[in-house]
């Protein structure tokens, strides 16, 4: 008998225990850590918007035309990948003439490992730059003209080179906001 009620005794002072290091968390506090949670996270969109907007801001002023008035995509394919810029309205001819002078550019700068512009719009070195500038030689950037703007091809057969490019092309997928496939 002693040995059950020492048992119900020790059960009973857990018990206690357990309840008591719960109420720590009262119902306020509780309210208040998922407060700081929401906070946390709207700081968190505020700063992830204010950084598209700068991006924006950046790309408008580095590639001469504007980002409302233009859709950019960015396809992985097997053997590398496109950079495409259109004009919205198939009647802006000025857009889509901006648009071919600074990808023909792009492509120029892009061969010679000049990536100085992706740099300044995102402020900062995109991911797979520092290969593909190492191995210039292993890719290719051809410019085509397309109805409503232009397209720059990026073609490899070098296994490293090509990570690189899907790097960098992922990370303008998520800078630009564009929505694209990261999958080839």
């Amino acid at each position: 008998m002693k040995t059950a009620s020492r048992l119900i005794t020790m059960i009973s002072t857990i018990v206690a225990l357990v309840v008591i290091a719960n109420a720590k968390h009262t119902p306020h506090e509780t309210q208040q850590q998922q407060k700081r949670k929401q906070d946390s996270a709207d700081k968190n969109d505020n700063t992830k918007h204010d950084h598209f907007n700068e991006v924006n801001k950046r790309g408008d002023q580095a590639m001469g035309f504007s980002h409302a008035k233009t859709t950019h995509h960015f396809r992985l394919k097997l053997d590398g990948g496109i950079i495409e810029v259109t004009a919205n309205d198939t009647q802006d001819a000025l857009s889509r003439d901006q648009i071919r002078q600074h990808l023909k550019h792009i492509s120029q700068k892009f061969s010679k490992g000049d990536f100085s512009m992706p740099m300044f719009i995102h402020a900062q070195t995109p991911p797979g730059i520092d290969v593909m500038k190492r191995l210039k030689a292993e890719i290719k950037y051809q410019y085509e003209e397309i109805e409503r703007g232009a397209q720059v091809r990026i073609t490899t057969n070098n296994t490293e080179a090509l990570k690189a490019i899907y790097d960098f092309l992922r990370f303008q997928i998520d800078d630009h906001q564009t929505g694209d496939a990261k999958v080839p």
